[in-house]
């Protein structure tokens, strides 16, 4: 038996894999080094009654002769929450995962990241996760087994297995999420994305979102309206579709006529008809919404709106009486308006039938387990940010078991809010908005500085937004 005394575990990704998080979950070890003759692991100090037991046990297991060195049992758990973390939900499709791909998309499920990244290079293969925003990384893949998993990858996602020279996009399905998988073309092969998708949009509200209380009326009373436009713009991975749902949710009624174009179809919504864009044979935002105008529509969801022929049907069809909902990307709700003026929509139609601009982040939440209070120093702001409220402390990220040492647990979205009142659209007439002094709404840089004013989140991670004040 063998003590050692540490306060922190690195662990590179390749010695990571030599173990299972079931592995070293139930024995409560890390591994230390591997070879030919001998394993080594750290294991915690509550196991040394079983020490001998648990030896023997990873001897038969690994076949190899196992050395243990005792560690406290905050330093193991620490690394256990970092390198292994255990899945937050059973799955009920554990008998569909029979090997390293099935594994990884339901392990990616279950810890809620949205994206798994496979990228190679010219000595091996990476394989990332994005979990609240956050890259990470989680496997090393040898090259010899990639081309492998590239094929079970497109088999699965009905695409071309001998297409390697073109980008090519598909689709998994699995019984309660999807999977959209992306493959590109790169310099030393092909690098996947997939995207995982939640199908069921009955648990989202509208009221949940991260809207603040008069933010919500106002944009409630702008869906009430019956023909118009609702614009939610953002980065991609803001939030913007998950505020499209909720808001197709609270419209969704009997007497209601609802149609989608969306590419992907992210969310499924009984009462909803949803069509999957296929540009490859001519179904694109604006043909479909051609269609949709003899479909008896009330209200027109369009995924995105990407050019100015989409624009401008848009706008046309909400001055034939329907309600549009759609995304734009812009960085703030003024900048949808300047967006739809380069894409050639007359300022007077923008101001007669847009009703509301929204612009949405996601903010990480400090995990409030962890979080830390320190001394605040204002020059510690962005220059070009401004704040007349006087700000002695301020809490920081640190680390715990509770959020697997990243110092944030979740994210919550914050919402600039324009409405298009009668001040507004004589603005955008007169070419003159973004001086307006009819536009009170609250920026995002001043809904993250609150944020961080009530200790909820870091400055580190509303810095970029600050910037673009």
């Amino acid at each position: 038996m063998e003590a050692a005394k540490s306060n922190h575990i690195n662990l590179t990704t390749s010695l990571q894999q030599t173990i299972s998080s079931e592995v070293a979950n139930h024995f409560l070890i890390i591994p230390k080094s591997f070879s030919e003759t001998e394993h080594v692991f750290f294991i915690d100090e509550i196991q040394e009654p079983k020490f001998y037991n648990i030896q023997e046990e990873l001897m038969l297991l690994f076949n190899k002769q196992i050395n243990l060195k005792i560690v406290e049992s905050a330093v193991i758990k620490k690394a256990l929450s970092i390198y292994y973390r255990k899945n937050v939900s059973e799955s009920k499709q554990v008998s569909y995962r029979n090997d390293f791909l099935e594994d990884l998309i339901f392990e990616a499920k279950h810890i809620s990241a949205s994206d798994i990244h496979i990228e190679i290079y010219e000595e091996d293969v990476r394989v990332r996760l994005r979990i609240d925003g956050q890259l990470i990384e989680k496997n090393n893949i040898k090259k010899e087994n990639y081309l492998e998993l590239i094929n079970q990858i497109k088999i699965k996602s009905n695409l071309d297995i001998t297409e390697k020279r073109l980008p090519q996009d598909g689709r998994i399905e699995y019984d309660e999420f999807d999977v959209r998988v992306s493959i590109l073309p790169t310099h030393h092969g092909e690098k996947v994305v997939m995207r995982i998708l939640g199908r069921d949009a009955s648990h989202l509200d509208i009221y949940q979102l991260g809207f603040e209380e008069e933010d919500v009326l106002l944009y409630l009373e702008s869906i009430k309206k019956t023909n118009g436009i609702i614009l939610i713009s953002g980065p991609t991975g803001s939030g913007k579709t998950t505020t499209l749902y909720a808001t197709l949710k609270h419209l969704n009624h009997t007497s209601t006529n609802i149609v989608t174009v969306e590419d992907p179809i992210e969310y499924t919504l009984r009462g909803i008809n949803q069509v999957q864009l296929k540009e490859n044979i001519g179904l694109t935002f604006t043909s479909a919404l051609r269609s949709f105008l003899r479909q008896d529509p009330d209200i027109i969801m369009l995924g995105e709106i990407r050019d100015g022929q989409t624009a401008q049907m848009a706008i046309r069809a909400s001055l034939t009486g329907h309600l549009v909902l759609s995304t734009i990307h812009t960085n703030s709700a003024i900048g949808t308006i300047s967006r739809l003026v380069d894409m050639g929509v007359p300022a007077f139609l923008i101001a007669e039938t847009i009703n509301i601009s929204v612009a949405q982040r996601l903010v990480r939440l400090l995990c409030d387990t962890c979080k830390e209070k320190q001394d605040f120093n204002a020059n510690d702001l962005p220059k070009t940010f401004n704040s007349n409220k006087p700000l002695n402390k301020h809490f920081v990220a640190i680390g715990c078991n509770d959020c697997y040492h990243t110092g944030y647990k979740g994210r919550q979205a914050i919402y600039e809010i324009l409405p298009i009142t009668y001040e507004v659209a004589e603005a955008i007439k007169n070419n003159t908005l973004e001086h307006s002094k009819s536009i009170k709404n609250k920026s995002l840089s001043d809904k993250a500085f609150s944020l961080f004013l009530k200790g909820s989140t870091s400055l580190d991670e509303i810095y970029p937004i600050l910037i673009k004040s």
